[in-house]
């Protein structure tokens, strides 16, 4: 099973004429991404993050021809950029929809994106109230507990602590440590 995570655009919130914009986002590792990384990056429209990319692999390129690395160094040191791509793909896709203002609606569990979407619009049109749905103004039960509410356990107050006991490793004040 596979975790999606649901992101729509911020200016159409949850509107059921935008659901063919929503982007499910698959976390985990991308091969094609540790393959191909900028070609992936731009592929999804990540172009700072694809300047990212370049100005990391150059620098790093550089650093160590500078300090006097070999070949095989330079090539493990860009197989591990290119793991590392692979396994922060979907969080640098994230990352790029939060700052173009999309917001993330849902986070779905599901064997391939087709069941994700399904299983999230299954959810998401039971949840329907009318021609606009905001999951942030849902109700999620009654309102959160709070202090000093009569009737309520938690509102007592603790139990006084004893003035001579201490909490923590050392059991009498200005004991040896």
């Amino acid at each position: 099973m596979r975790f999606y995570t649901v992101h729509a655009p911020e200016a159409y919130a949850a509107d059921l004429r935008a659901t063919d914009r929503f982007v499910f986002v698959r976390d985990g590792f991308h091969f094609w991404a540790t393959v191909f990384g900028p070609l992936w990056l731009i592929w999804h429209r990540l172009w700072l993050a694809t300047l990212g990319w370049i100005v990391l692999v150059a620098a790093l390129d550089a650093a160590l021809v500078g300090l006097g690395a070999g070949r095989t160094t330079v090539w493990l040191a860009g197989l591990m950029v290119a793991i590392l791509m692979g396994l922060e793909a979907a969080s640098l896709r994230r990352w790029t929809l939060s700052r173009r203002h999309w917001r993330q609606l849902d986070i779905v569990v599901a064997d391939d994106e087709e069941a994700a979407e399904r299983r999230f619009f299954d959810r998401w049109a039971s949840g329907q109230r009318g021609p606009t749905y905001d999951p942030l103004t849902v109700d999620r039960g009654g309102p959160p507990p709070t202090r000093n509410v009569p009737g309520q356990p938690f509102s007592r107050p603790p139990p006084p602590m004893p003035h001579d006991s201490i909490i923590g490793l050392f059991p009498e004040p200005g004991g040896s440590r």
